[in-house]
């Protein structure tokens, strides 16, 4: 006689860990309750419905109740909602939302799956505004009508996270004028400024009216209006602020919550009572970086938590690693990824650090699709351990940060970096490829080789009359530079080295850092000691500089910029 399962939410979480219960044991009966009307859909499609890359709302719909039955011999219950657990009795009461009908079940374990919620804050005269959220196949589909109906002049997306993001860049390619508002400084919290900076410049390329640094504090008829004061009209507004875990049901049920408001879960993601589990965006997980609890609401990590999950109630060990957060995001044109920690999370940590900010290309320089690679890795002094890193281009930035996730994973030094065997050929990558090449700086930095500033100190440097070299050729020069700097170009470095001051602290510049790492070397070779290299060079400098200047009206502290 086999045990009986109940599972609460049927997306990835849930689903995933229904499916393999019943791939390790065909005795146990189990039930999969969803209080929307579809199981098992793709989350993370859902913008793409509204651009035509996915053509259809029920492609997005993986599995349907009936395969869950004829696969699986999983009771797949949907528009079933669980409204309260008797842990004492070991039951839930659940109500069909189709006829009003309540019923219980017994367990012998019980899986709370049930997600988060859109985050809709009670602005004044929300009620007045057509409000939409991106969290299942219905609410898309709500959204594609509502745009279908309405016919919008202008559609606002509030919060520039993952769904923002997404939202925005479809409603784009389907021919829309879109508004994006966010309340922070910058979009996507995963990246640090000066790496941000590139896909700031991306959204307003790709005709988004991006505001940052401002948020929504009032909605009237088909009018958005900001705490600056600036009004427009919007007929559509969608909001992506964020999620928040749905931990109410564990509330009611007095399972303990944690710090961060979501389920509670110890290291086999049992819950504090010991029938009952949770996975996915409802618990808080644990950062081994970070060494604190925090919520992420990934797919990935939700199954890995479902599999284990369903081991556990089954006696199979589980290792618990803990979760560095790794995302990747794609921004029109370019590709942006990053795991574990940033700066910004590192400035409020006791944590001595260091970073490396370089632009190589992110294939064999020959081949016709190679673009260059933003890439940053951050890493711990006086270990050299890497604690984060992020990459951004028009090329492969998932796979380098696939690569660093997993350096992280194993614990490893940035002097393991330099000699990691990586796949190489020219149409793939680099015979040094940026992984290596980024440990080769930090390996430099680390052991105190050579010294450097970052790009998004140069606006000061240079308003303040600082010492800023340039070493690129006059061609480079003559195309676009730092107003107030010296060019002096690697090829006549050593000839001219006399105009060079020594009392003075040097800066120096090229297109992406390497050239200036070279004259920073020959500098120090003779005598020079106060020599610094600008890590990202005048590329990094122009995209850190570029929206800020188009959009407040600053002046450039450059005479042109350089995008090529």
């Amino acid at each position: 006689m086999g045990n009986k399962y109940l599972v609460i939410g049927g997306v990835a979480g849930g689903a995933s860990t229904a499916a393999r219960l019943r791939r390790l044991s065909e005795e146990d009966q189990i039930i999969m309750f969803e209080r929307g009307p579809h199981v098992s859909f793709s989350n993370c499609c859902l913008p793409y419905y509204l651009s035509g890359t996915v053509e259809k709302a029920e492609n997005l719909i993986l599995m349907t109740p009936k395969k869950f039955k004829t696969q699986y011999n999983i009771d797949a219950r949907v528009n079933n909602e669980v409204v309260s657990i008797d842990r004492e009795k070991k039951e839930v009461k659940v109500k069909n939302l189709v006829t009003g009908e309540t019923y219980t079940e017994s367990y012998d374990k019980l899986i709370l799956s049930p997600g988060a919620h859109p985050i809709v804050p009670p602005i004044p005269g929300i009620e007045k505004a057509n409000i939409f959220t991106v969290r299942n196949v219905v609410d898309i589909t709500k959204l594609h009508d509502g745009i279908e109906e309405i016919k919008p002049s202008r559609i606002t997306v509030i919060g520039g996270g993952f769904i923002g993001i997404e939202v925005v860049e479809n409603l784009v390619e389907a021919g829309h004028k879109v508004t994006l508002v966010e309340a922070q400084p910058q979009v996507l919290s995963q990246f640090d400024m000066d790496m941000v900076q590139i896909l700031h410049k991306e959204l307003i390329d790709n005709g988004v009216e991006l505001i940052v640094g401002d948020k929504v504090t009032a909605f009237d008829t088909n009018e958005v209006i900001l705490e600056s004061g600036k009004k427009f009209t919007s007929e559509v507004i969608v909001m992506g602020i964020g999620v928040t875990p749905d931990s109410e049901l564990a509330k009611k049920a007095g399972l303990k919550i944690g710090t961060t408001g979501a389920i509670w879960v110890d290291h086999n993601y049992k819950t504090s009572d010991h029938n009952i589990y949770a996975v996915g965006d409802a618990i808080q997980v644990y950062n081994p970086i970070l060494r604190d609890f925090f919520t992420l609401a990934l797919a990935g990590p939700a199954q890995r938590q479902a599999r284990a999950v369903a081991d556990h109630i089954n006696n199979i060990p589980v290792n618990y690693h803990g979760y560095i957060g790794s995302s990747v995001v794609k921004v029109f044109g370019y590709n942006a990824a990053a795991t574990g920690l940033n700066e910004h999370a590192l400035s409020k940590m006791d944590v001595d650090y260091d970073f490396v900010k370089i632009i190589p290309k992110d294939k064999v320089g020959l081949m016709p699709d190679s673009e260059e690679l933003h890439f940053k890795l951050i890493f711990e002094k006086p270990t050299g351990k890497i604690i984060g890193a992020q990459a951004i281009g028009r090329g492969n930035a998932d796979k380098r940060i696939d690569v660093i996730a997993t350096a992280i994973t194993a614990g490893a030094t940035v002097d393991h970096l330099k000699d990691l065997e990586l796949c190489y050929a020219p149409p793939f990558g680099t015979a040094k490829d940026v992984v290596n090449f980024a440990g080769y700086v930090a390996s430099n930095i680390l052991h105190e080789t050579f010294k450097h500033i970052s790009i998004t100190k140069i606006r000061e440097l240079s308003e303040n009359g600082a010492y800023i070299l340039d070493v690129r050729e006059k061609e480079e020069w003559d195309a676009g530079h730092i107003k107030k700097a010296k060019h002096i170009p690697l090829s006549e470095l050593r000839e001219r080295i006399n105009e060079i001051p020594k009392d003075e602290t040097i800066y120096i510049l090229c297109r992406s850092g390497q050239r200036s790492y070279n004259a920073l070397l020959a500098l120090q070779h003779n005598g020079y000691d106060k020599v610094y290299n600008i890590s990202g060079g005048f590329i990094g400098l122009c995209f850190n500089e570029y929206f800020t200047d188009k959009t407040t009206g600053r002046e450039p502290i450059v005479t042109e910029y350089d995008f090529k």
